[in-house]
């Protein structure tokens, strides 16, 4: 046979395409060409394929070489295709049987030795695979992850040369016994560890229990950051596809997937020298930025008024939409990007506005440029804004509080009042659209007078109008109440600070 054919799968963000690897040997001058729109790593597997093969025991064929990756007009990337096209030298020469390879996707990496080496996005390609009814053979280090696709059929590869001598007996090895996903474990971080701060703690209850973005606003020390990194311990379990999309695009990052975050909601923080790419993704061939990696977790930016500004307008379609979309001239790549944000910012330049010591020495005119680094629009979608006041001495040097509740406490609120919310629309409050708000927020007729009072005094727009009610069916949910009482609408609109004016 001087024609074989390999299935592969390219890494296209979450999408894995089908890739045909074919491979043709001809009469001519010895050579190794790759045709298919190839990227440089893709091109170079020419090298690595011939020395693997050789170091392996095979014969490299001294003839005129030609593989195509198809379709054409799909960009090639990473060394995941150095497996495939080395079988397919080896089948269209005749070194190894064809037959085996007919239903069977192939991505890996080869050394020069021959020794297959684990690729990225393992997890997307078998989820792909599984649904197209082939089986996958992946390295056996991706074998762990490529199982977590519960209806792949995984098979794995060590070495060229033992995978050619299994071949001839019929398939590759099977993957190792899929073992359980392990359970998810909480998050080492807890709640009772924070001293004092009551009504910061209560809108991080309220952040967990409705997914609602919240910005906290205080002095330098205050415990922004520690009540940001213990709200994934808030947050109620993910569900089983919640977890699989997790690890998949956890897959496609330079870290890969870890086994042992299964389960785990993603907290991400970047610095706030970060670009817009990395953000939200994107480079030559579209990579998952930041708000794809905290998909179903929390995206942190402490010190928000430092990020750039264009950098921070990136983020107002995708906290809307719950998605992006990075175009290119050659394609187009949609990730998903529903996180839940959450925001750290100091009152002033300095950080200690109104500090009893008189530390402050802010002029008006500096902190208003200060706070104008945030536009409107990007504080309109958020639904919390909070007030975290400096820790007074005797809560911090104080023994710890026996009756201070823990993180598995609220969790438990928490999950009681996701129910209730999915329950009755299917979604949490924070994805309600205009429409399920007239359904599920009516007021009464005191209720709406003091909504219509706020909307005149703080000026809120339609957007903001539309998070205070999400709000406060949030804290009604908690409550376990059925309707939206006035109690609930004036805590909601408590957590609009900056529209208050009381920093």
């Amino acid at each position: 046979m001087a024609l074989a054919t390999i299935l592969s799968r390219a890494q296209n963000g979450l999408q894995a395409d089908l890739v045909r690897v074919e491979v043709h040997l001809a009469p001519g001058l010895p050579g190794l060409s790759i045709v298919g729109l190839p990227e440089a790593a893709v091109r170079e597997a020419r090298d690595r394929v011939r020395a693997a093969i050789v170091n392996s025991g095979y014969q490299f064929p001294m003839r005129r070489i030609t593989v195509n990756l198809a379709p054409a007009d799909l960009p090639k990337e990473g060394g995941r295709f150095d497996l495939p096209i080395a079988l397919g030298v080896l089948a269209a020469s005749g070194q190894v049987p064809a037959e085996p390879l007919a239903c069977l996707e192939v991505i890996g990496e080869l050394s020069l030795s021959g020794e297959v080496r684990p690729v990225a996005g393992a997890l997307p390609a078998a989820l792909r695979c599984a649904e197209a009814g082939h089986e996958l053979l992946v390295p056996l280090a991706n074998a762990a992850e490529a199982q977590l696709a519960r209806t792949a059929t995984v098979r794995v590869a060590r070495h060229v040369s033992e995978l050619g001598a299994r071949l001839h007996q019929g398939l590759p090895e099977p993957a190792p016994p899929r073992a359980s996903a392990p359970a998810a474990a909480m998050p080492a971080a807890d709640l009772a560890e924070v001293r004092g701060q009551p009504q910061a703690k209560r809108a991080l209850e309220i952040a967990a229990a409705g997914g609602h973005s919240l910005l906290m606003i205080g002095p330098p020390g205050a415990g922004k950051s520690m009540l940001a990194q213990r709200l994934p311990g808030l947050l109620p379990p993910l569900t089983e596809d919640e977890a699989i999309e997790v690890a998949a695009i956890a897959s496609l990052a330079p870290g890969g997937f870890r086994i042992e975050h299964w389960g785990m909601r993603p907290f991400r923080s970047p610095h706030h020298t970060a670009s817009g790419v990395a953000l939200v993704g994107g480079g030559t061939s579209p990579r998952p930025g930041e708000i794809t990696l905290a998909h179903a977790g929390v995206l942190f930016l402490d010190e928000l008024p430092e990020f750039d500004r264009r950098v921070l307008e990136v983020l107002r379609e995708p906290l809307e939409s719950g998605r992006i979309t990075i175009s290119r001239a050659a394609r187009q790549v949609d990730f998903p990007a529903a996180f839940q944000l959450v925001a750290a910012m100091n009152p002033c330049p300095c950080g200690y506005l109104g500090d009893a010591a008189g530390r402050c020495r802010c002029t008006p005119d500096q902190i208003a440029r200060y706070r104008s680094r945030l536009s409107g629009p990007l504080l309109d979608r958020v639904d919390l804004q909070a007030f975290v006041p400096r820790v007074e001495r005797v809560a911090l040097t104080a023994p710890a509080d026996p009756q201070a509740q823990s993180s598995a406490e609220v969790r438990e609120r928490v999950i009681a009042a996701r129910r209730r919310q999915l329950a009755r629309q299917g979604r949490s409050n924070a994805g309600l659209g205009p429409r399920e708000l007239e359904s599920h927020c009516r007021l009464d007729a005191g209720g709406r007078a003091l909504l219509d009072a706020a909307i005149t005094r703080l000026n809120l727009s339609a957007r903001a109008y539309h998070r205070v009610l999400k709000v406060a069916r949030t804290i009604a949910d908690l409550a376990a109440h059925a309707s939206v009482d006035g109690a609930a609408l004036a805590e909601a609109l408590r957590y609009r600070e900056l529209e208050r004016g009381a920093l």
